[in-house]
């Protein structure tokens, strides 16, 4: 069954583009954005990930912290971060449970070829960790502008 508002987020540990590991309970008392998104140092991945750095200050105001996720290891995701100066936590998802358990791992198609893939998602859970908002099917332009509106109800 699909996730909803009002679910408790599915809690997780992964490793950071550090090497580090952050755990989704560790962050109760903030507002956490996840973003879910197909690949590192592709360009609507790179325009989603920039859009949010872009933003960052709104988010603080907001005491929400953003994460990303996809399934690239720690060493591509700190490359990339390395590379568009993205100022906020990637998280490596490698055997895919956390996409699994928040159900953004959808069939794809790409020049007649289907496979698995990450369907860009965005949730935005409260301090509570809870589940406030679901964005499924991302459109990148405008996406970041509906995630800090949605932020500043909360």
């Amino acid at each position: 069954m699909p996730l909803e508002i009002g679910d408790r987020a599915p809690d997780f540990t992964l490793p950071t583009d550090n090497n580090e590991n952050v755990s989704l309970h560790s962050l109760l008392g903030k507002k956490v954005i996840l973003f879910f998104y197909p690949k590192d140092n592709t360009p609507g991945c790179t325009k989603e990930a920039c859009d949010f750095r872009d933003s960052l200050s709104d988010f603080i105001t907001k005491d929400a912290i953003i994460l990303g996720i996809s399934k690239d290891n720690p060493a591509r995701h700190k490359n990339f971060k390395q590379k568009y100066l993205l100022p906020f936590t990637l998280l490596a998802d490698e055997n895919g449970d956390v996409c699994e358990a928040y159900g953004v791992i959808n069939k794809k198609s790409l020049f007649g070829r289907t496979f698995l893939g990450i369907q860009r998602s965005t949730f935005l859970i409260d301090e509570k960790g809870m589940i406030r908002a679901i964005w499924r099917k991302v459109k990148v332009p405008g996406h970041v502008q509906q995630v800090l509106h949605e932020a500043s109800q909360y």
